[in-house]
């Protein structure tokens, strides 16, 4: 089976972008920025946003280095695996670009049951959260849990609406960027 991965962004501001890469200060003033707009999905974001994501990444970094990874950034580019209708909703002006899986080594990305936040922060006791995967292990969860974004299409079953992709490395991205 082919296996594609997924990226959704704004298209003025071009595909990854990514909030990490900055410094706090420079986070927090083009997140405010983005929630004076007022139009996208990242506008909903709380203030304190950027200090959970960083908290998050660098959990999910911890966790993927024990199971093999080789992370050459210290946070990830997102993906999704499979593609996810849904976030183009998060757009004013939706980009989507797709890479197939097998473009990526094993060592350079990991992947959540759900995106990275609830995934690591929602309290119930499914088997996959706070829980990073490799490329290998996904692919028996996937067949174990199934696609969220087929059974849980419209968000009513919980907080997963895909598979989260955590590009640790640009390479394959830089034709992209």
């Amino acid at each position: 089976m082919t296996y594609y991965l997924f990226h959704y962004f704004e298209k003025k501001y071009g595909p990854f972008r990514n909030l990490s890469s900055l410094s706090i200060e420079e986070a927090l003033e083009i997140s405010n920025q983005i929630k004076h707009e007022g139009k996208i999905f990242a506008s909903q974001r709380s203030s304190d946003y950027m200090t959970i994501r960083r908290e998050l990444e660098k959990i999910a970094r911890d966790q993927f280095i024990v199971k093999g990874g080789k992370p050459r950034n210290l946070f990830p580019h997102y993906m999704t695996l499979g593609s996810c209708d849904w976030l183009e909703s998060w757009y004013e002006t939706p980009g989507k670009i797709s890479i197939n899986l097998d473009k990526f080594l094993e060592e350079s990305i990991s992947f959540t049951y759900g995106d990275l936040f609830p995934t690591m922060r929602y309290q119930d006791d499914k088997p996959y959260r706070k829980q990073v995967y490799t490329k290998k292990e996904i692919k028996d969860v996937i067949e174990k849990f199934g696609y969220p974004q087929v059974w849980n299409r419209l968000g009513d079953k919980g907080p997963e609406r895909y598979i989260e992709v955590q590009i640790w490395d640009e390479e394959v991205l830089k034709k992209y960027i």
